[in-house]
């Protein structure tokens, strides 16, 4: 178990924080729910009851949205731009790194052909991060859009249709709001890494390196 846990350490601790930081969104949005019934005059909703309320659900995926979004175009984008100096970019002066189809006999059967499987294999990390964000965002979408609904039937007024929710005002700014801040966030990080140093961080060059060497 020891061993497990050392081996996996960074994964568990991420997880346990999301899990963590996911009880306390959904604790804290309850709590403020129920004093927005309250101050209208309705009866409360229980805990578990609003794990199923489109508001808590549209405002998770907002968020999810935005990271995948981050992480999905950071991925692609540091595959063909560079930052000189900064760790979290590749060398712009190091020779190609990935040359497929690969001649090494203990690369994986996909790197050493090629076509449209070998492709796929080649671009997964990016694809799949593009594919959950694309998700998020259907999800923050349709959900955003039943909230919205809601609360149009709660003040008398006609609810607008989930495909025509996709050009309200409301959504694009949910979205907006995260995109810029995971955006700014990145850029920061790229441009601190060339200057500041974490001992022992992979994310980081080492402590005595040079800031114009790029890479950890």
């Amino acid at each position: 178990m020891l061993k497990v846990l050392k081996s996996n350490g960074l994964t568990l601790s991420l997880m346990a924080l999301f899990a963590a930081s996911l009880v306390g969104h959904w604790l804290t949005g309850w709590r403020v729910a129920l004093e927005d019934l309250q101050r209208h005059g309705q009866p409360p909703i229980g805990a578990l009851a609003y794990l199923a309320d489109p508001t808590f659900i549209s405002t998770v995926f907002e968020n999810w949205e935005s990271e995948f979004l981050q992480m999905s175009v950071y991925v692609v984008l540091t595959a063909y731009l560079v930052q000189r100096g900064s760790s979290e970019s590749k060398d712009p002066d190091a020779p190609e790194r990935d040359v497929l189809p690969s001649h090494d006999p203990q690369a994986p059967a996909l790197a050493r052909r090629s076509g449209a499987l070998a492709w796929l294999y080649a671009h997964a990390l990016g694809l799949a991060l593009g594919i959950l964000f694309v998700a998020s965002f259907v999800l923050h979408w349709t959900f955003s859009a039943r909230a919205a609904a809601q609360e149009a039937a709660e003040h008398g007024q006609a609810a607008a249709s989930t495909l025509a929710y996709l050009a309200d005002p409301q959504l694009w700014f949910e979205s907006f709001q995260n995109w810029q801040s995971e955006f700014l966030s990145t850029a920061v990080l790229v441009v601190l890494s060339i200057f500041l140093r974490q001992k022992n961080s992979p994310e980081s060059k080492p402590v005595a390196a040079p800031n114009s060497q790029t890479g950890a």
